[in-house]
């Protein structure tokens, strides 16, 4: 029998520790799958942070380290740079990328270093309990916002994809969704394109994933689901940023 689908070998077959629904599986397939389609498995070097993927180490089937909360694209720099001819990619949610790691995350986009970033924003701090994150949205409620966050006393949400497309240095941004079937394609050729970039040498490249946190918000996974495509997508809206491969790069 015709085998159609089956685990990439880049994705390894381990328990999760995620939270039933939580769409990070969904990525890190993505990812796996782009790996073993390139063929790089065994040249790819992956850097996962303090969060949510803290434990993505036990997940994908290549070189992996451990960076402190913040710094894994410092760290991420310091092994492309060490290690040129090698597939180096960060693994980053949005506390970790957009707060602690804010410092990290623009310097290396404004250097032009030549690595990968997947960036998972799903609107709040998940692994330490649910409290306000960067990317939080304006009146959503959190452990740290009971009362729905209000942009006069905590600002308002972090868009990172725009932030970042301002920099010289950033070669591509482009903000996805794992809410649906096409949303998934389209992010998995996100990835790819992210990848040939650092192949080519082009520069640093980011995909943001907009995610769900079912346990956090309170929801159901298909609540979770419906919450990020009605408030969540129309806060961000999709689509690329910048592609220095494409004429107009710039959304």
């Amino acid at each position: 029998m015709a085998v159609v689908f089956e685990r990439p070998k880049a994705f390894l077959d381990v328990p999760t520790h995620y939270c039933p629904g939580c769409t990070h599986g969904i990525v890190h397939r993505l990812v796996a799958e782009v790996l073993g389609e390139m063929g790089i498995e065994g040249e790819t070097i992956g850097v996962c942070p303090v969060g949510c993927s803290v434990m993505a180490y036990d997940y994908f089937g290549c070189d992996m380290i451990e960076a402190p909360h913040g710094r894994a694209p410092a760290v991420a720099t310091g092994v492309k740079r060490t290690n040129p001819d090698k597939f180096v990619f960060t693994y980053q949610g949005d506390g970790d990328l957009a707060a602690i790691g804010t410092a990290e995350t623009v310097h290396v986009a404004t250097r032009g270093e030549n690595i990968v970033v997947i960036f998972i924003n799903n609107t709040i701090y998940g692994m330490t309990g649910g409290q306000m994150a960067p990317t939080t949205l304006p009146g959503q409620v959190t452990q740290t916002t009971p009362f729905g966050r209000d942009p006069q006393l905590a600002g308002y949400p972090v868009r990172v994809c725009e932030m970042l497309s301002t920099l010289t240095g950033t070669a591509f941004a482009q903000r996805v969704a794992v809410d649906s079937v096409p949303h998934i394609r389209e992010a998995k050729k996100a990835i790819r394109k992210a990848f040939e970039n650092q192949k080519e040498k082009r520069g640093f490249s980011i995909v943001e994933v907009l995610s769900t946190c079912p346990t956090n918000w309170g929801l159901s996974p298909l609540d979770a689901i419906k919450r990020l495509q009605d408030e969540m997508i129309p806060y961000y809206p999709l689509g690329v940023y910048k592609d220095i491969t494409a004429e107009g790069g710039n959304k």
